[in-house]
């Protein structure tokens, strides 16, 4: 098994945790007490619908919401800048939802996955398709951290200035969704073959810009296609009312802006979600996997803002990937309290975002330095 270095935990008081603080100490992924976590645990696996659907909902209002008040608030004035603002923790916590999708059982939450598309993720130009298979992936131990992760880039041991491109790359992304559901859209229609190219290449909510996604599979053809009209739906409906004179183009600049702003704060959270110290090349157990990602419990107020639905437990959610993100925080308790030696479980928590990130880019400059 790979020994693995510990970073200092959140709660550092008893000597459990002054053990797993000693960020000199090589420990074994093998030892973590999977069997005990999961007996931990067992009652906290039922979705509530109540509260996904309000969270939700209420979300997804305040976002559309807030983005509408700032096109109509003066340029730069407080009122536009609280709004951009307030639409982007909006938004980013309605669209975060998709994760939650992606882990629903097959033939649950129908009419929740409907109504997220349409008032959403399609408007926001990322249906579910683009993301659920894909995270699935992600999750398989002979897919994690491999080459074939699309969500996963070893940037622990590879060159800081990728950390940063990662993150600049969000500038661009927005334009890239709206050309890929317009022009793209059309193309896919009128091509089947070029429909499959963009699939593979182009339809992936991912960090692995090189990643080549599956071919869909039997009975999705007509499911991805159906969605990605939904989104040129609303691609196409925008342009036309901007053509029109019926929305001012200042929308367009405030979604663009929201965007950029959304991806970023996403980028920054998914750079805290790993260590990202596998090079790729080995299939790591679910106890190096848990060991290789990140909590952050933070503040429960505060750190939702950029960690939202659940994500602030993102360590945890490997362990219990089918586990309901309202459960995560009671899970996370829960172990830090009653594992007989809960020193390897907090091995995996940061103390916050930026500890999570400057650890990472300590880790790639000190490989840089090695060479």
């Amino acid at each position: 098994m790979q020994n693995v270095t510990m970073d200092m935990p959140l709660d550092a008081g008893s000597e459990k945790q002054a053990r797993a603080a000693d960020a000199t100490a090589p420990i074994n992924a093998a030892d973590f007490p999977l069997r005990e976590a999961r007996r931990l645990v067992k009652d906290l696996w039922t979705p509530n619908a109540r509260i996904y659907w309000t969270d939700f909902t209420i979300s997804n209002i305040i976002g559309w919401a807030a983005m509408i008040a700032a096109t109509m608030a003066p340029f730069m004035s407080l009122l536009q800048i609280v709004a951009i603002a307030v639409s982007t923790l909006a938004l980013y916590r309605a669209v975060i939802f998709i994760h939650e999708l992606a882990h629903f059982r097959k033939g649950t939450f129908g009419a929740f996955r409907a109504v997220w598309n349409a008032t959403c993720g399609m408007p926001m130009l990322v249906p579910s398709y683009s993301y659920t298979d894909v995270h699935i992936d992600h999750h398989k131990p002979q897919v994690y951290g491999t080459a074939e992760d699309g969500e996963y880039l070893p940037f622990a041991i590879d060159k800081p200035w990728k950390i940063a491109a990662f993150l600049l790359g969000t500038i661009a992304t927005p334009a890239i969704l709206l050309v890929r559901s317009t022009l793209g859209f059309v193309l896919e229609t009128v091509s089947r073959k070029f429909r499959f190219f963009l699939w593979r290449r182009l339809s992936s909510l991912v960090i692995d810009f090189s990643y080549d996604r599956p071919a869909p599979k039997k009975g999705q053809e007509k499911s991805w296609y159906l969605q990605d009209a939904g989104a040129a739906f609303f691609a196409f409906l925008l342009v036309g009312l901007l053509a029109a004179g019926i929305v001012p183009l200042k929308f367009l600049a405030v979604w663009y802006v929201v965007t950029v702003a959304l991806l970023f704060l996403n980028g920054l959270r998914t750079l805290a979600a790993h260590a990202y110290r596998n090079p790729g090349d080995r299939r790591l157990s679910q106890q190096e996997e848990f060991l290789d990602s990140v909590d952050v419990p933070g503040n429960r107020y505060i750190t939702p803002l950029w960690a939202p639905v659940g994500l602030r437990f993102h360590a945890t959610h490997h362990l219990f990937p089918g586990m309901p993100y309202h459960q995560l925080e009671k899970a996370h308790e829960r172990l830090k309290a009653e594992l007989p030696d809960n020193s390897l479980y907090l091995a995996a928590t940061r103390k916050s975002l930026w500890h999570a990130v400057a650890q990472l880019w300590r880790e790639a400059r000190a490989a840089q330095a090695k060479g």
